[in-house]
């Protein structure tokens, strides 16, 4: 397999493209050393308690000034499937570092909660 490495891209347009630097996709039911599904730049998640976690970079952010975004939801089809992930852990502030983010997830309407399906990505 080859490997193609660039320091930036950008369309034809001369636009730089913004790419994932970070994705995962998890169940925060599980204990921490099983909770990974699929990822890409994720080494490992802390569970810092119910629905509080640290997902934590592999290769570290040249700052912490990226972005993220997120969902959650539960099995099955009902209105309490989906949920929301946040960036306002226990703490009260935010916590982005160059070595991870913690972030939240909740139910619409609720508490802090371990949802069985959760879902980050990171842009910078």
């Amino acid at each position: 397999m080859s490997t193609i490495k660039v320091d930036t891209i950008k369309n034809t347009s001369n636009v730089e493209v913004y790419t994932a630097k970070a994705w995962v996709n998890f169940d925060g039911t599980q204990t921490a050393a099983n909770m990974i599904r699929s990822s890409g730049n994720v080494s490992s998640i802390t569970d810092n308690g119910t629905g509080d976690y640290t997902v934590n970079f592999d290769v570290a952010m040249p700052d912490a000034n990226y972005a993220i975004a997120g969902a959650c939801g539960g099995a099955g089809g009902t209105s309490t499937s989906s949920g929301v992930v946040v960036c306002t852990p226990s703490s009260g502030s935010p916590i982005y570092t160059v070595s991870g983010v913690q972030i939240q997830t909740f139910l619409p309407g609720g508490g802090a909660t371990d949802r069985p399906y959760v879902s980050l990505f990171v842009i910078r």
